[in-house]
This record gives structure tokens, sequence and C-alpha cells, in this order.
């Protein structure tokens, strides 16, 4: 009888801390509101949605915000997060910067900074990071209180069950463990992929139904699959790794020695390096016409329409343009558009294909949002 009702509390806490986390979440995304309102739009007792948030403001994450105007009757109250209670910091660890991200509870950037920190492997490395991130927070007046953790992006494969970066040629890592990383920081740490992060900046703002793949267009090229608010993950934690697809039969050599990969026609080093290694400065150079960027520009368009049109076979949804080719090329997406749709087979009426909404620290912003979706799922 005794575990019958331990199981029974369980369960009705946890349709409690649902109901409470599905609340707050829903107050944050439309910013003001009541509890008659929470209560109709939820489909919840009246009395349910005055506890709910009675308890939230108990832990300071609700705020009465004066009155909202009445529709006859009495008036309701306003109610609305508060939206600095909790602070998250995005690290984006890459070869030669960093990029550190200041969010909020609702996900607003407060402040980004990127800074050129070449990596090297080994601790003074991660100790200057650290001392880095610290500076950040003093510069930027942060309560050390109410950090949350940070999120960290790094290129490479990262399997969270085996707590090991297991992969990243980019940085030269191979079976580290993400404890000896975590060791340097004042914080909880939590680790994500590069792709990923860019996906889950992309994904958070998003309805809860979305799904879309996120292809990551960098230095290296890296892909992530977002669904119902969350990431896909795989079975080795390498699920949308399209950088290594094949796109050419024993065609260019990727800097995993194998031939053909994606990534060895579509990294944005391909452009960049036709404008002194500068992506923006390609751009312009494409913008006002110039022969040997629109060859450059053609070419690689070839290549990334092709793995456009099987990512889209393979997965039915839509696919988001990121990284750092993606962020610069709004005005150029319908000429991609037009040439991943003479490769589909069955044509469509609305175009699938999209630029990223986050075109500056997309990594470090998501895996700022991770550390606060963590948090939010607990409340």
């Amino acid at each position: 009888m005794g575990d019958v009702m331990d199981k029974k509390k369980i369960t009705n806490m946890e349709v409690k801390r649902k109901n409470r986390n599905e609340v707050f979440r829903y107050i944050c995304k439309q910013g003001t509101v009541s509890n008659p309102d929470i209560s109709y739009n939820m489909k919840i007792s009246l009395p349910t949605a005055t506890q709910i948030t009675k308890e939230l403001m108990a832990e300071g994450l609700l705020e009465e915000k004066g009155e909202l105007q009445s529709t006859g009757g009495r008036r309701a109250k306003a109610l609305s997060a508060v939206v600095n209670a909790r602070l998250a910091v995005g690290l984006d660890i890459t070869r030669n910067h960093i990029a550190l991200v200041l969010t909020n509870i609702v996900g607003e950037i407060l402040k980004y900074e990127r800074i050129h920190q070449p990596y090297v492997f080994g601790e003074a490395y991660y100790q200057e990071v650290s001392e880095r991130l610290e500076r950040f927070l003093d510069e930027n007046d942060a309560d050390r209180d109410k950090i949350l953790g940070v999120g960290i992006s790094f290129p490479g494969i990262i399997d969270l069950d085996k707590g090991k970066i297991t992969y990243s040629h980019i940085l030269g890592i191979e079976d580290m463990p993400l404890d000896s990383i975590s060791a340097f920081f004042s914080y909880p740490c939590f680790f994500l992929n590069d792709a990923n992060a860019g996906a889950y900046a992309e994904g958070f703002h998003k309805d809860e139904a979305e799904r879309f793949f996120y292809l990551s267009l960098s230095n290296t090229v890296g892909g992530a699959i977002y669904s119902g608010n969350e990431l896909i993950q795989g079975k080795n934690f390498r699920c949308g790794e399209v950088g290594h697809m094949t796109v050419v039969m024993d065609g260019e050599i990727c800097y995993c020695g194998k031939k053909g990969c994606l990534d060895a026609y579509c990294a944005a080093w391909h452009l960049s390096d036709a404008a002194d290694g500068k992506l923006e400065q390609f751009f312009c150079l494409l913008d006002q016409g110039d022969a040997e960027a629109v060859k450059i520009w053609d070419s690689y368009t070839d290549y990334l329409a092709i793995a456009v049109n099987n990512i889209y076979m393979l997965l039915d949804c839509d696919i988001v343009l990121g990284g750092y080719v993606g962020s610069c090329m709004d005005t150029h997406l319908q000429e991609l558009r037009d040439k991943a749709a003479g490769r589909n087979t069955f044509g469509e009426k609305e175009p699938y294909l999209k630029a990223c909404n986050y075109k500056v620290a997309a990594a470090a912003l998501g895996a700022a949002l991770k550390v606060i979706e963590m948090f939010v799922s607990q409340i």
C-alpha cells in the first residue's frame, strides 16, 4: 500500500511541476497575462492557475505589474516574468576565437563579446578562458548569485553519456573528459556541439511542434535536427553530421581524410579565401558582380544544392542555413532555392529553405539557452 501511495504522490508532483512549467513558459511567451487568461488559454481551473502563479511569485520568478484593462467586472492583476531573475552564460570555443553571451530567463541577449583567443590544448588555455569569462561578467555587472551555469559550445562530437569530447579534428581533441574542462569554471557547465547549439538558438522561440534541420556552414560544415523542443542526438551523438556526407564520389579530400565530403566543397573558407580571409568582403564582391566571386559562388551553391536536396528528401522539413555563410546569404538565398528546386522530384509551393534568425553568436546563444531550458524544465 505504501509503494502505491508513494507512486501516486510522485505522479501528482510530476503533474504539478508539468503544469507549473507550462504556465511559466506561457507567461514568458506572452509577456503580460492574468490568471483568468492563463486559465482560459491553458484549459486549467482558475484556482489552479492562481495557485501556480502564487508559487512562482514566491520564488521570485513572477511579479505583478498593475492591472489589465477590464472588459467588464473586476480588473485582473497583470503578471509578468521577472526576466532577469536568473541569468546564463554561453561560451563558444572555436579554433581562433571565443564568443561570450549573457542571457536572461526569457532568452534575451544582454551582452555579447567576441575575443581573439587561439585554441591551445592544455590547462593554461582553459584558465585564461575562465578569467576572460569572469571579466566579461564584471564588466556587465552580472549578479553571480543569479547565474544558473555556463553552456559551452565546441566544434566536435560530444558524447554526453560518456562525458567526453570524443573527437574534434579542428581543435585536435580526442576523448577529452568534460569534467577536465568544467573544473576551470566556477559555475555548472553544460556542453553542446556547435551545430547543435546553433540549432538550439533557432528553435528556442519556435512553436513546440516545429521541426527543422539546421545546416551550419562555417569553417567546418555541420548540422542538427531540432524537433519537439529538443535536439535529436543519435546513437553516438553524431546525428546531423552532414559535413561528412558524400556529395562527389572520389572527390576532393576532406580534412577527415575521406574523399568527396560536403565539407570539402562547402566550408566557409572556400569563399573567404577569395577575399583576404573576410567572408563579408566576399559577399560584397559578389554583390558588385565580381567575375571570380560569381564563379566561386556558382560552384559553391551547386554542391550545396545537392546536399540541401538530399537532406530535404530524407527529412521532409524546413532547412535553416546557419553558421558564417548562412548569416551572410539573405539576398542570395533565392539562387540556392532555385538550384535545389531543380533537383526536387516533387516540387514545392512553399519555400522550405530559410536563412537563420540569429546571425551573430548563434552557438554561444544556443549554449546559454540550453542552460535556461534545463532550469525552466524543472520549475
